[in-house]
């Protein structure tokens, strides 16, 4: 997708040399993903000793062994 952005020079280069990427749209895609990545860890780990993961965990397998069943 094609996008117009306004970026910091100095701050694309430096996100480019540290990624080790060759351009910078493959650069700012990893730098998002990383992000994104990140993001999520953050909202699980939230989570720890509010659910149950064991329990839930025999249950999908269950589950999922009951679909490769039917």
């Amino acid at each position: 997708m094609r996008t117009t952005l306004d970026l910091d020079k100095e701050l694309l280069e430096q996100v480019t040399r540290m990624t080790g990427e060759k351009s910078k749209t493959k650069a700012v895609n990893r730098v998002m993903e990383e992000f994104v990545r990140r993001k999520q860890i953050e909202k699980l780990r939230s989570l720890k000793g509010k659910i149950d993961l064991v329990d839930n965990w025999r249950e999908l397998e269950e589950l999922e062994l009951r679909d490769q069943e039917n």
